[in-house]
């Protein structure tokens, strides 16, 4: 019997939705992929069920694409997500839409549309064209992602099958850039050419891409078809293949899914935030394998107290044409094991925790058919933002440049958005998004160096050496108004944060000082908080919990030092621990090093002393 009948049987006898946790061979899934039977019994979460119905994520999208509606029903909301788009309503102008009237007056829906871009390669043409849709038919601003993707926001519904063929068109694609799949797989995106390691990595990170793509043709269907004629266009959002999900099956991941490819010298892509790490592991300008990493990931419902954030765990090496096999088979794993019940604890973090390494690994051997070596001792060292001018080793140049939370606009005093006009039509370089949600203008000659600067500076753009370190190293999330799941402000905050940072840490001789600050407008990690020098996440409306103590290299948690700091006490609680840090501090110690020595209550105590002498 095909797949897709086997699963409608299945699904039309257990109507209840009542599935075997690890999907054994006599219920479920499991005779579908010849998974170990088990006899416990957990009913599904409801998006289960709406991936199981959903005939390879079609649902009844193309139904809803036409019925003039302002917004998709909820079974659609959540699939759209496989397709590259999440449904969303802006908050700020909900009172406006109330004014309106009508039955879903309280909320004006738009949609956000994110490109999944494996490494954060593009042309300027494909840049350019970006940049289009967003003035054409989103808000006006683009939004580079803190997985080197890029997010349009803003789309309504009649435009959305508009813009994702448009993206198509320049050979890009939104297919998995969210949904519980493999997201974009993320890659260190320097274009150093006299080291023969990063294009090694680089070219890895499009064959996992192209490997871990959904192989559904819903995407094309819907999005790249012509409604009138039936014929398909010109796409970039895989192929044509089978319907049948060899590496999904027909319910996909229990949880999304993420991947990055680092360097011990180069940790940019914060390989330790990932559901599967790949630590290249090169010896005389080879790689000579990868150091497999496991179950990162940074999604907590606080009041959950069965969630939490973790840093992955080194679980293997594997040579180069290893890699491909194993990564599928740990995906293989948390599609089989993950929790399918319960989607606070559905990522692989959480199975990782309940079995142990050990187990977790075994079945990685099972599912890839031998032994895995033990993991090589090399490990990240170093970080590197890749902001300037750099040589890449061909006679030409790359040019970091700092974008503030990744937001590509134009203000009265800045003309961001103009000026990456300006280059792509002058200077046609490739563009490369970095996970610090900036970006690197390549393949520049020497000739092109200062035209690039002279765009730049005609615009007020700040070089990126004339940027602040506490700037420099800052990040957040979308979060307020179009995020549905933020509690409060984080990129629109960050940035007058950052403002009353300097003046601090100028007054106390530490501008000088390299250290993370990440900002979430809720506790789901989306800027990577958790293992930064201090974390700042959203807990209430204007308020933040405090995490210090992690580090640059991101391969360590920080602690909670303070919960339910207002929005305009953020500095101020900070200032005294910055204090003692410049009084207390070891001979080249870091902040998160030293708040990591110091701990919570050391912090706090000192705190304490400090508000009692600026009272007294």
């Amino acid at each position: 019997m095909p797949l897709y009948p086997r699963l409608l049987a299945w699904y039309n006898y257990d109507k209840l939705g009542h599935v075997n946790r690890h999907y054994g061979p006599k219920t479920g899934l499991g005779s579908l992929f010849g998974c170990e039977m088990a006899e416990e019994k957990q009913k599904l979460s409801p998006v289960e069920g709406i991936k199981t119905t959903s005939n390879f994520l079609r649902g009844s999208i193309g139904n809803e694409l036409s019925d003039g509606e302002d917004h998709f029903n909820k079974d659609n909301a959540q699939l759209l997500k496989h397709h590259g788009t999440y449904q969303q309503d802006d908050r700020d102008a909900r009172a406006g839409g109330r004014a309106g009237g009508g039955v879903h007056a309280d909320k004006v829906y738009s949609f956000m549309v994110r490109t999944k871009i494996p490494g954060g390669k593009l042309t300027s043409r494909q840049l350019l064209a970006e940049l289009d849709l967003c003035d054409e038919l989103g808000n006006a601003t683009l939004r580079i992602t803190s997985r080197q993707g890029l997010q349009l926001h803003g789309i309504l519904k009649s435009h959305l099958k508009e813009t994702i063929r448009r993206i198509n068109d320049v050979q890009l694609s939104t297919l998995a850039a969210c949904g519980d799949v493999e997201r974009n797989v993320m890659c260190c995106p320097a274009p150093h050419h006299q080291d023969p390691v990063h294009q090694q990595m680089q070219d890895l990170a499009d064959r996992l891409a192209q490997h871990l793509c959904p192989r559904t043709t819903a995407y094309h269907e819907l999005w790249l078809t012509d409604s009138q004629t039936g014929e398909e266009m010109l796409c970039g959002g895989g192929s044509n293949g089978h319907e049948v999900e060899p590496i999904y099956g027909p319910t996909y991941l229990p949880r999304k899914f993420k991947t990055g490819i680092g360097l011990p010298g180069d940790n940019c892509i914060d390989i330790y935030a990932n559901d599967l790490g790949l630590l290249a592991i090169p010896r005389d300008y080879k790689i000579t394998g990868y150091n497999v990493l496991v179950g990162g990931g940074f999604g907590v419902t606080p009041s959950a107290k069965k969630t939490f954030p973790a840093l992955a765990k080194r679980m293997a090496f594997v040579a180069p044409d290893q890699v491909i096999d194993v990564a599928t088979a740990v995906i293989k794993v948390q599609r089989d094991f993950g929790n399918r019940a319960d989607r606070k604890v559905a990522r692989m973090k959480y199975l990782i925790a309940d079995w142990g390494l050990e187990r977790f690994k075994a079945k990685v051997e099972e599912y890839y058919g031998r032994p895995l070596a033990d993991p090589e001792p090399d490990d990240v060292w170093a970080f590197d933002d890749h902001l300037g001018w750099h040589e890449q080793g061909d006679g030409r140049w790359f040019y970091g440049l700092n974008v503030e939370n990744g937001r590509l606009l134009d203000t009265e005093g800045m003309r961001l958005k103009t000026a990456i006009r300006a280059i792509c039509n002058r200077l046609a370089p490739n563009t490369r998004l970095t996970p610090h949600q900036s970006m690197l203008f390549t393949d520049v000659t020497d000739e092109g160096r200062a035209v690039l600067e002279s765009i730049l500076r005609d615009h007020g753009v700040k070089l990126s050496h004339e940027i602040s370190n506490a700037r420099r190293w800052s990040m957040a999330c979308v979060a307020w108004p179009t995020c549905g799941l933020s509690i409060t402000e984080a990129e629109r905050a960050l940035p007058g944060v950052i403002d009353e940072l300097e003046v601090e840490l100028a007054r106390l001789g530490l501008s000088s000082e390299t250290f993370t600050v990440r900002m979430t407008g809720c506790p789901n990690g989306c800027a990577r908080p958790y293992n930064s020098d201090v974390g700042l996440v959203g807990k209430a409306a204007g308020r933040y919990t405090v995490f210090l103590g992690g580090r640059l290299l991101g391969n360590r948690l920080n602690f909670i030092y303070k919960d339910m700091v207002p929005g305009e006490e953020l500095v101020s609680t900070l200032v005294p621990v910055l204090t003692y840090f410049k009084q207390a501090r070891e001979q080249g110690e870091t902040f998160g090093d030293f708040c990591h020595r110091k701990g919570a209550g050391d912090l706090l105590a000192w705190a304490e002393q400090y508000a009692a002498q600026a009272t007294a």
